[in-house]
């Protein structure tokens, strides 16, 4: 998938990504200010939390639960880490073989961590008001 959207597309892009991936684990890349956190935050409210959702640049990991109080999964930004010891210090295995899902902003961070199968999630700034986002 490939597309351009714009910010009132926003919640039919988390729909659209949450019919086609096979994986709960997602990979976001793209340059700051892309919107990786912002379509986050789209997709933790599609699959049922309508609670703050928030980057969780210097805590490293969030953790989301779906309106009736079940775990809905793991919000994790990698920006401020300087090696992939620091990620495997937090426990970074635990949450990678979980069930749950996984939104990983700044993947290449821990890049030889990653779980092969990850849906990787890649957005590029068209302009002020207009993203573009491949999926593989």
């Amino acid at each position: 998938m490939k597309k351009e959207f714009t910010q009132e597309q926003l919640t039919d892009i988390a729909k659209d990504i949450i019919a086609s991936v096979s994986t709960k684990k997602l990979c976001f890349h793209g340059e700051m200010g892309a919107g990786k956190t912002t379509l986050i935050k789209a997709l933790v409210k599609e699959l049922g939390c309508s609670g703050e959702v928030s980057s969780p640049t210097f805590g490293i990991v969030n953790e989301y639960e779906k309106d009736n109080g079940e775990l809905l999964g793991y919000h994790f930004d990698f920006y401020r880490l300087n090696n992939e010891n620091e990620a495997l210090d937090f426990g970074i295995e635990d949450y990678l073989h979980s069930d749950n899902w996984l939104f990983m902003e700044w993947p290449e961070k821990i890049n030889n961590l990653i779980p092969e199968n990850t849906t990787n999630v890649f957005l590029k700034i068209i302009d002020q008001n207009i993203r573009e986002i491949s999926i593989l």
